[in-house]
């Protein structure tokens, strides 16, 4: 390939995926590759002004700036090839990561934006690897898809509504049905228990009295 054949499909990446995602809003789609590029580039400034911190003995700082310089090349890489333009497999990389679902991406950002904050906790490292995460988070959303319209969510709401009215009604025709069929039937406990209280009727003469002559 050659070097303007390169050039031309490294500046038509960020426009553009190989697969097409017509669900996904174009705000989202353009601002996640917009916050990932300057994320990425200051997650690189801030890894190497980290990584002074070993002039003070400072260790942590210094394994943190190099994972946030790494992280920063990583979304780079990804989100802007056409700034490693020299670098043979970078194009590879990304049409690969572009044929992936958003939520690998999303995971992946989120995960490699993690470490330096911990290692390091500091304003650069919040800074650019808050910008990375925040792209994870944009990623994320886009994997969730296109949100329905208002008239979609009606129509849905609206059917649920009048299934559950329907099943009520073939519910409460049943219990009338069964009700009516039991009205006036004794059932065998009631029947048992007239038959034991039953008492013999018992005949009582009125006392015997005198009569006054």
């Amino acid at each position: 390939m050659s070097f303007a054949e390169r050039l031309a499909g490294l500046m038509a990446r960020p426009g553009q995926d190989n697969v097409p995602r017509d669900d996904v809003p174009w705000h989202l789609k353009y601002g996640g590759r917009a916050v990932g590029i300057v994320g990425g580039f200051f997650a690189v400034l801030f890894g190497l002004y980290n990584c002074i911190g070993i002039l003070l003995g400072d260790v942590g700082c210094l394994v943190g700036g190099i994972l946030e310089i790494l992280a920063g090349f990583v979304v780079l890489a990804i989100e802007a090839p056409c700034c490693f333009i020299f670098i043979d497999h970078v194009q590879q990389i990304a049409e690969k990561a572009d044929q992936r679902p958003y939520w690998n991406r999303a995971a992946l950002y989120c995960v490699i934006a993690l470490p330096p904050v911990i290692l390091c906790l500091g304003l650069g490292s919040l800074f650019g690897c808050g910008l990375i995460f925040v792209t994870g988070m944009i990623y994320g959303m886009m994997s969730l898809g296109k949100k329905a319209s208002f008239a979609e969510m009606r129509a849905a709401a609206a059917a649920s509504t009048a299934a559950s009215s329907a099943e009520q009604g073939r519910s409460g025709g049943a219990n009338g049905a069964a009700s009516g069929s039991n009205l006036g039937v004794p059932n065998s406990k009631q029947s048992s228990t007239l038959v034991n209280n039953v008492q013999p009727i018992a005949y009582s003469m009125p006392p015997p009295y005198d009569s006054v002559a």
